[in-house]
This record gives structure tokens, sequence and C-alpha cells, in this order.
């Protein structure tokens, strides 16, 4: 015989606790395709929020730079002439310094020229107007205008030079024609220098003029030029 089971006293029967049901997927959507789709949206919003942002500062920059033209006082003319003055001065003075100092440089250089002709001149001169009644006067002449290598191979040869020259009571007088400059380097240059001579000695009376063409090569010492070199070119 079946009986009706009571319940102790101080238990009570509890109902079975309800089942917690997922929130319903939209159908096709995994979990991970749902936490994806958050985060677009969220990095779609946080770009959104960047470009608005940078939108106000570009119009904020913007509203700046028109309020500052706006707010910009115009140079007062006196202000704007003074600075035109200034800087046309300077302007001036450059081109002047500049002016001058080509000027300068095209002086120097010429005065070079000057001074390498004229002792390409002379030594061609003192090499062909030997008299040998001066003859001893006349190698001391050529001595002081040389330099270099020339001026040791005469000093070697001017005994036996002046020893002929005597014998044979010899003159010359050498007259310049034309002279010109054929390089410069620095200190130093070649000059082409065409001479007239007029030759005479014991044995024979003045004879017709003979045409000789030297190239002489000088060397700046200082304020003056000297001989460095001689070659007798056809």
């Amino acid at each position: 015989m079946a009986s009706n089971a009571v319940a102790p006293a101080g238990q009570l029967s509890h109902p079975p606790a309800e089942e917690s049901t997922p929130p319903p997927r939209e159908p096709g959507m995994r979990n991970g395709d749902r936490h994806r789709s958050t985060s677009e949206a969220t990095s779609a919003a946080a770009s959104d929020a960047q470009a608005e942002a940078d939108q106000n500062a570009d119009a904020d920059r913007e509203s700046q730079v028109q309020e500052a033209k706006r707010t910009r006082k115009p140079m007062p003319p006196q202000r704007f002439a003074l600075i035109v003055g200034l800087v046309v001065t300077v302007a001036l003075g450059a081109l002047a310094g500049w002016l001058g100092l080509r000027a300068q440089q095209s002086r120097e250089s010429a005065q070079q020229r000057a001074v390498f002709l004229q002792a390409a001149r002379q030594g061609a001169l003192n090499l062909t107007t030997i008299s040998y009644t001066e003859v001893d006067a006349d190698i001391k002449r050529i001595l002081d205008s040389s330099t270099g290598a020339f001026y040791d191979d005469f000093q070697k040869r001017s005994q036996p030079f002046v020893d002929v020259v005597k014998q044979s009571q010899s003159r010359s007088q050498g007259t310049i024609a034309e002279a010109g400059l054929e390089s410069v380097q620095r200190d130093t240059a070649q000059i082409l220098v065409a001479v007239s001579v007029k030759t005479s000695n014991a044995g024979a009376a003045e004879q017709q003029p003979r045409a000789w063409r030297m190239r002489i090569s000088v060397q700046k010492l200082g304020d003056t030029a000297k001989v460095s070199n001689v070659e007798f070119v056809p």
C-alpha cells in the first residue's frame, strides 16, 4: 500500500534550478565571427572619431590663419622704403667690391706681363749688344739680369767669351724688332723676341743686319724679373 511521504520538518522542497539558455545566434554566425564584427565596428568608430578630430584641428588652424591675416597690420611705407634702401645698398656694395677686385686683379696681371716683357727685351739686348772695348761691363750686365741655370752656365763660359771678343775686336749691336708673351705660369713666363743684329770685327767691315729669334724664359723675383733660359729658334 503506497503512502505519501512527508518532508521532514525544517526542510522545504525547492523546485529544480532553471537552466540558463544562451542568447539566440544569428543564422550562420559563429562566436568568433561575432567577436570580429564587434572589433571591426569599434575600429571603424575610432577611425571616424580620429578623422573628425583631424578635420576639426584643420578647421581650427585655418581659422587661426585667417584671423591672423585679418588682424595683420600693413607695413608702414617708411619702413618698407628703409628695407628696400638697405637691400639696394648692400647689393651695390657687393657689386662694387667684386668689380674692384676684378679691376685690381686685371691691373696686377697687366703689370706682371709688362715686367716679363721688359725683362726679356732687356735680356735680348744685353746678349746681342757687346763691344770689345766694354766687354767686361757687358758681361756683368748680362749676369746681373740672369738667374738660375742660365746664370751659372754663362758665368762659367764668360771668360773664354771675353778673350775671343777682345782678340777679334768684335762689335755687335742688337735692336728689338718684336716681342710677345708665349706663355705665363704664376711667376714664370716665356717670351718670343725677334732681334736685328749688326756685327763687325777687325777682319771684316760692318755686315748686313741678321735677324735672330730667341725664346727667353724669365722668372719673377720680387718686383723684378730675370732671364732664366735662352733658346735660339728658327
